[in-house]
This record gives C-alpha cells, sequence and structure tokens, in this order.
C-alpha cells in the first residue's frame, strides 16, 4: 500500500512539473513575445547559416519545439522564439576580463538581466491616468525604429529590440531597422535579423552615427521615424504620446523624458520632468532646470510638453518627410557628436519645433567616456563636427564659440556650400530670431566690453597652470591653443579667465597675484601702460612681473623696476 502511494505521489509530482514547466512556456510566450522568429523562419529548414547559432544550444523558454520532447536533430525543427540564452553567450566576457573594457559599462551586470525584464513606472500620476486605448489612436500610422550600433554589448542591444516591440502596441511598430556600423562581429547584427519586425543592414566600412542613420531612414518603409540608441529601455506607452504630437503637427520633432541606467548595475532611475536642453558659448549640450514659472505651471498640468532648445540627439521621433526636406543629417560630419547641435539650431531656424514629452519615458545608459576609438582623436572630430554646425547656424554669433574654444580654429571643416544652400533653399530665420525666441536665457557676452587673446613675454605666455580659485598664475611657453592661456580683457578693466580674475590680495611689491571669482572690487582691476605694463588701477605704483622667471608665480611689483619682467604683449585671437 505504502509503495502504491509512493508511486502516485512521484507521479503527481511529475505531472506538476510538467503542467509547470508548460505554464512557465506559456508564461514566456506571453510576456515576451518580441523574442517571436518571423515567420518565414519557423522552419529550420529556412534558418541562415548566419543565424544558426542563435537557434541552438538553447533549453527552457528560449525556444519551444512543437512537440513535448526535443528531438535529437535539430533538421526541420519548427522554432518559434529567438533563443537569447545562445545569443547571448556568443559574446560573453571571458574568463578575468575586466566587465568595462569593452563598452565603458559593467558588461557582467548587463549580460546577467533577462531581455524583458520589469522596470519602474517612472511617469507621473496625471501621465499614468491617460488613456491610450480610444478609437482614435488605433488609426495612428506606424513607425520605423533605427537604431544604430558599433560594437554594442549584446544584451544591451537585445533588450532595447525588445523593450521596444513589448512596451509598444503591434501595429504601431512597422519595423525594427538595425544599422551596424561595422561592428568587428558581423554576427551581432546578423542574427537579430531573424526576430519580427527586425531588419539588418550593415556598412562596409565605419561611417559615424550620422551617415548610418541616414541610411537607416532612407531604407524605412513607414511615414514616421523613430530613432534610438542601442543600450536603451522603453517604458510603458512611451510611443503613444510622441506619434500624438507629431501626428498632430508633423514639423514636430519629439523626444521622451530619458531616464537614467546605471552603468554599474542597470538599475533604471526616474529623471526629473523638470529638465530641457541647452548649451554653453562652448556648444556643449547640457540639462537646465525649466524656469520657476514654468515650473509652476507644470505642477497644474504635468502632461504639458516641453519647448527645448536643443535635445540630446540619441532619441527622437519625425516624420519621415520632413526629415527628408529639412536636410536629414549632416552627412559630411564624422562618427559622433555636433549632431545634436546641428539639428536642434536647423528644426528651430527651418520652422520647426522641439519637444519633450513628459508623459514618454525611456532609459538610457549613461557612461562617462565612449568605447570606440575616434579617428583622428575625439576632441578633433567633436571640434570639426561642432565648427560645421557654427559656421552654418550660428552667423555672427560663431566668434563666441571661437572665443570660448579657441582651438577649434584649426580644425579644417570641409566644404559646407551644400549646407548653406539648404539654409537658403528652406529660407530658414538667423540665429539672432532663435536667441530671442527659442532660448533668450543664453547670456551674450557684450561684444564691445570684451576681447580674448593671450598675454606674452616673449616666448612665453600667462598660464593658470591648471590652477582654480585662489591660485597662483605663471608663465609657460606659448601654445596658440587657448585653455589655459585663454584671458579676456574687460571694460571695466579685469582680466579674465572663464569666470576667473586676476586679483592683487596685498599692495606691497612681491605679493603674489591670486585667481579669484570675478566680483568687479577694484582690487581685480587694472589697466595697460603706453610702455606695455600692465598696471594696478588703484595702487597705480604697482605693476604685473614675471618674477624671477616661469617657474615663479607672478606678483606685482614697483613699476619703477625691470623694464624686462613687467613687459607684456596683448595677443587678441
Amino acid at each position: 500500500m505504502k509503495r502504491k502511494v509512493k508511486i502516485v505521489g512521484l507521479c503527481t509530482l511529475v505531472w506538476i512539473s510538467g503542467a509547470f514547466y508548460l505554464l512557465q512556456n506559456n508564461k514566456h510566450e506571453e510576456e515576451n513575445r518580441a523574442l517571436r522568429l518571423k515567420e518565414e523562419l519557423l522552419s529550420g529548414r529556412d534558418i541562415s547559416a548566419n543565424g544558426m547559432d542563435a537557434f541552438s544550444s538553447a533549453s527552457g523558454p528560449d525556444r519551444l519545439a512543437p512537440s513535448g520532447l526535443q528531438p535529437p536533430d535539430l533538421t526541420g525543427v519548427d522554432w518559434k522564439y529567438f533563443s537569447e540564452s545562445a545569443y547571448i553567450t556568443g559574446n560573453t566576457l571571458r574568463a578575468g576580463e575586466d566587465a568595462y573594457a569593452r563598452n565603458k559599462f559593467n558588461q557582467a551586470a548587463s549580460d546577467k538581466i533577462t531581455s524583458n525584464r520589469e522596470v519602474p513606472d517612472t511617469r507621473s500620476g496625471s501621465c499614468k491616468a491617460l488613456d491610450w486605448s480610444s478609437a482614435i489612436y488605433e488609426t495612428y500610422p506606424p513607425t520605423s525604429v533605427v537604431i544604430t550600433f558599433h560594437n554594442e554589448a549584446r544584451s544591451t542591444l537585445l533588450r532595447t529590440i525588445v523593450s521596444v516591440l513589448n512596451r509598444s502596441p503591434e501595429h504601431l511598430i512597422k519595423e525594427i531597422i538595425l544599422v551596424d556600423d561595422f561592428s568587428d562581429n558581423p554576427a551581432d547584427g546578423e542574427e537579430l535579423a531573424a526576430i519580427q519586425k527586425v531588419r539588418v543592414l550593415r556598412n562596409d566600412k565605419r561611417e559615424g552615427l550620422m551617415r548610418s542613420r541616414v541610411k537607416g531612414a532612407d531604407a524605412a518603409t513607414s511615414g514616421i521615424l523613430t530613432f534610438l540608441d542601442s543600450h536603451c529601455e522603453c517604458n510603458k506607452n512611451w510611443l503613444e504620446p510622441l506619434l500624438a504630437r507629431v501626428v498632430e503637427d508633423r514639423s514636430r520633432v519629439v523626444c521622451p523624458i530619458i531616464d537614467v541606467i546605471s552603468m554599474d548595475n542597470f538599475q533604471y532611475i526616474g529623471a526629473s520632468a523638470d529638465l530641457r536642453g541647452g548649451f554653453d558659448w562652448n556648444l556643449v549640450f547640457k540639462w537646465e532646470y525649466l524656469s520657476d514659472r514654468e515650473r509652476k505651471e507644470r505642477r497644474v498640468d504635468p502632461t504639458q510638453v516641453i519647448k527645448t532648445p536643443m535635445i540630446a540627439g540619441g532619441l527622437f521621433m519625425i516624420d519621415k518627410d520632413y526629415f527628408d526636406k529639412i536636410g536629414k543629417y549632416d552627412s559630411a560630419m564624422d562618427i559622433w557628436g555636433g549632431e545634436n547641435l546641428e539639428i536642434s539650431f536647423r528644426v528651430w531656424q527651418c520652422g520647426g519645433q522641439l519637444e519633450i514629452v513628459p508623459c514618454s519615458r525611456v532609459g538610457h545608459v549613461f557612461r562617462k567616456q565612449h568605447p570606440y576609438t575616434f579617428p583622428g582623436g575625439s576632441g578633433n572630430v567633436f571640434a570639426r563636427n561642432t565648427r560645421r554646425a557654427a559656421e552654418v547656424w550660428m552667423d555672427d554669433y560663431k566668434k563666441y564659440y571661437y572665443a570660448a574654444v579657441p582651438l577649434a580654429k584649426n580644425v579644417a571643416f570641409g566644404s559646407i556650400e551644400s549646407r548653406m544652400e539648404l539654409k537658403r533653399n528652406l529660407q530658414c530665420k538667423p540665429f539672432q530670431w532663435y536667441l530671442d525666441n527659442v532660448y533668450p536665457d543664453l547670456k551674450i557676452p557684450d561684444s564691445q566690453d570684451i576681447t580674448y587673446g593671450s598675454i606674452k613675454q616673449g616666448s612665453f605666455c600667462l598660464d593658470t597652470l591648471g590652477h582654480l580659485v585662489d591660485g597662483t598664475v605663471g608663465l609657460y611657453t606659448c601654445h596658440g591653443s587657448g585653455g589655459n592661456q585663454e584671458w579676456s580683457l574687460t571694460k571695466s578693466g579685469t582680466i579674465k579667465h572663464s569666470d576667473l580674475c586676476l586679483a592683487l590680495e596685498n599692495p606691497t611689491g612681491g605679493a603674489e597675484l591670486r585667481l579669484k571669482i570675478c566680483n568687479n572690487s577694484d582690487m581685480q582691476k587694472w589697466k595697460s601702460t603706453k610702455d606695455g605694463k600692465i598696471q594696478h588701477s588703484s595702487y597705480t605704483y604697482l605693476c604685473m612681473d614675471s618674477g624671477d622667471g616661469r617657474n615663479s608665480p607672478i606678483i606685482v611689483d614697483d613699476c619703477e623696476g625691470s623694464n624686462r619682467s613687467q613687459r607684456w604683449l596683448y595677443s587678441v585671437t
């Protein structure tokens, strides 16, 4: 009797285990529909050799066979799911390899996270309350999602694709176009071509973000383009709010709020909804808080869109015809950098609008450095791209960029005639209009009050030596690249480096000059003399002196002293 009970119990356990396995497989089918294969690949006979590795060596919920048992012969098996585990393990870290070395984020942490993980819904309560099930949204056109990548970690790339497919209404995603910008391993993209709605294009040489995105856009079959980076995760109802804005006005270029995915542990962190994109005169993008008035308005209605002077550039939606009309990207720009600046100026000045849509949230892995190389160096590439944008769109205001980044003047930027012709044909507004109507908060230096240049003594130049507040200054061989040797002389008599001014602390001979936060005080005022000396405005018997030379801090000393150590030449850049 006891033996029969044991047998029945064992059979029951096996039955429960089998039922649990089937439930888990069904759950996988429901929750990770993104991994469904294309219809033409459901038969193993049609699977290409390039993608075979992605469909083999998998078990459990990653793949389903048509029958309960896995046959030993793979020929003719009808797979239903792309094998996530086989794809990820195809390019995992080697034993002892630095987890940050390849991608500048923790790939080991990323590889452990499933492609369809849950992320917190970071939208406001007002956004969550919006109903996107209305019949009107069923009539929206689908979008083509364009994702470019170069040597991207497989786990982050797959998670981007899965989040798009799983968190979007199926009828609103026409296709996902992956543009492989000549990655070292072509299989990184080729294997993904088996997934439903995914198309893969590959460059036959390194082209960079801009030309790769144009290639993807040209291949798109939908009338609306959505550009995403290759290390993103779309959040719940991310797509509908963006589509609503573009469908209403095809000249809008719209962005989600970009949440933060930690580069260390891949925690998903909600970002503030009170930010917009901006820049300083060095033309480097920055996030800045909305004004008090705008924040008060948003507290009343948190679903209001935010007009932004500049977009971060990695994630946005645009009408395809409008993208073509306004000149796509500047395809003469290389690799990465400056393209967000250029397209932001162009959209605003040529009749469009840039918006951040707070009810759309997409996470993005922010890292501290680029994982890939820039032919010619990242600084030169960024300066070249940025200079092209400044030369075409900033008119006379480009002088403030060159004053802030003198090195850019030495970087060749190529021909811009085709972009200038585009600007004329589109009858785009001048940069003055952009400053007056789009970005009035950007403070403009008074060109009559300030000049930029270097302060020389022979072959040496006045240099901050990298010092900051309360630091001394000295002489260093002139290099003509600005930086620590860039100084501005103001009409009020200050000698400025960025927001620091040369200040006299002790009005006695031999006292060292110090860098102080500019406050327009009398101790920071200077004047030049006819014989090339720099004299203190209040203590007129003291002049700037190089002292014992290159290895000594700059001091003040009796103006009747050595002419050689007190003779300075201001050279305007």
